[in-house]
């Protein structure tokens, strides 16, 4: 096993999920010996990241664990030299989550964090920013891998695929928490389930499911009618149609519930928004009780409340992740990667999220076996169309790609619709776009 000590910087070290990825980081210090944990945000995250920085350091002295945890304001300080560069970062933080989810209900579209109209406004303020940081790691780390968290994953991952010029690894928790729910379910422990995973990200069907040489697809497939499915904390889970789940032949990602049953999607929306808040309102508060919890002097381990938060497994991702590079470990896990020929009906440069074979180069995504239906290849590719476009628009601050990005979206009510909300978008997000403005 490699002995190398490591620096680790964590762009959005001021999120609340820090704490997550900090606990797993000394879980696994005996597999990747990190010495060295910058933790870096904007100046308007620093009341934040003091707060988290300190119970990081609190965690750490308690683990007994041989790592010095920095907090700063210096992005280029905190990535010169690094080996693994994660980022986490929210352009506009929480109040432009929640424009992103009012403004599409106004127009009776559904607004969410990632999908639809909400994650295309989150990719145009994103794209950018986290583009200069890949100029920044080409520049002063240019061996490291970028592990991107940063919602929306796939279209980020695909922007710096295209244009940042780093290594780089797509991560989300969907598909990990996925395998636990699943393993769940079956009573089996989570290292027996395997299972194929297609689409990109926010947009996957798993089409096997197996327990060692158990298959185990109808069983899972009835739990998910039976409104006992897989889903994540974030997504109302109204169970599927048994039927429909059988003509499709597959298990959908929770957030397929957003294009399946759309009008369900948007009345809960609706109620919710007019009620409780929206789902960004919700997290505030959330976000303004953890904390608090934080500040706690004598507080020295995750708190339990973080699991209200939506981010489960997410520090258990990350580290498989940065460990399997690290030690060259050639196991399986499931990532946002470069298509080439994995998917022969998406373009070659498109990132896709399926599993890939990870070692010391990165990760290699897998062939996958199932020849992919024409329900779930159509949708596949209309949102990918919607991704590219996306992308350009963001790197290039074009109106036109923008327009068309909208306006192709299958949870976007085309024509002048599209077009006044993105008039909305651009307006409300002004100060993040300057690429619009010129």
């Amino acid at each position: 096993m490699a002995e190398k000590a490591l620096k680790v910087a964590v762009i959005g070290g001021g999120s609340s999920y820090t704490p997550e990825l900090v606990e797993g980081i000394i879980n696994h210090h005996h597999e990747f010996p990190v010495s060295e944990l910058y933790l870096v945000d904007i100046e308007d995250g620093h009341e934040k990241l003091a707060i988290v920085g300190a119970l990081a350091k609190r965690m750490v002295e308690r683990a007994g664990v041989n790592m010095t945890v920095h907090l700063t304001l210096d992005r280029r300080e905190a990535i010169r030299g690094a080996d693994f560069i994660i980022t986490q970062i929210r352009v506009g933080r929480l109040p432009a989550r929640v424009r992103d989810e009012r403004i599409p209900l106004r127009y009776d579209c559904l607004g969410q964090e990632t999908t639809g109209a909400g994650g295309f406004a989150k990719g145009l303020r994103t794209i950018p920013v986290i583009l200069d940081i890949a100029k920044d790691i080409r520049e002063l780390a240019p061996d490291a891998w970028m592990v991107n968290f940063t919602n929306p994953t796939g279209m980020v991952t695909e922007a710096v695929l295209k244009y940042g010029g780093v290594k780089t690894v797509g991560l989300c928790n969907l598909a990990i928490g996925t395998r636990m729910q699943i393993a769940k379910l079956a009573g089996v422990d989570r290292s027996l389930v395997d299972f194929e995973w297609i689409g990109i990200n926010h947009l996957n069907w798993a089409t096997k499911i197996r327990a060692g040489n158990e298959h185990l697809m109808d069983v899972i497939l009835d739990a998910a009618a039976n409104q006992s499915g897989v889903s994540v904390k974030n997504i109302p889970d109204f169970g599927w149609d048994p039927h429909f789940l059988q003509t499709l032949g597959a298990l959908p990602c929770s957030y397929l519930h957003y294009y399946y049953m759309t009008d369900t999607m948007l009345d809960e929306e609706r109620e919710a928004a007019k009620t409780k808040g929206t789902r960004g309102e919700v997290v505030q508060r959330i976000e303004a009780e953890l904390f608090e919890l934080y500040k706690d002097p004598n507080l020295a381990v995750k708190p339990k409340q973080l699991e209200q938060r939506g981010g489960a497994y997410y520090s258990l991702a990350a580290v498989e992740l940065i460990a399997s590079i690290y030690n060259d470990r050639r196991d399986v896990q499931t990532v946002n990667v470069r298509n080439g020929h994995i998917l022969p009906f998406l373009p070659e440069d498109a990132s896709i999220e399926v599993n890939a074979v990870v070692d010391s180069q990165g990760a290699h995504p897998i062939q996958v076996e199932t020849e992919v239906p024409a329900q779930i290849r159509g949708l596949l590719q209309v949102v990918k169309a919607y991704e590219e476009l996306t992308i350009e628009a963001a790197v290039h601050g074009d109106y036109g790609k923008a327009l068309q990005a909208l306006t192709v979206h299958p949870l976007v009510t085309a024509g002048q619709t599209a077009k006044s909300m993105l008039d909305d978008i651009l307006a409300e997000n002004q100060a993040f776009l300057p690429r619009f403005f010129k």
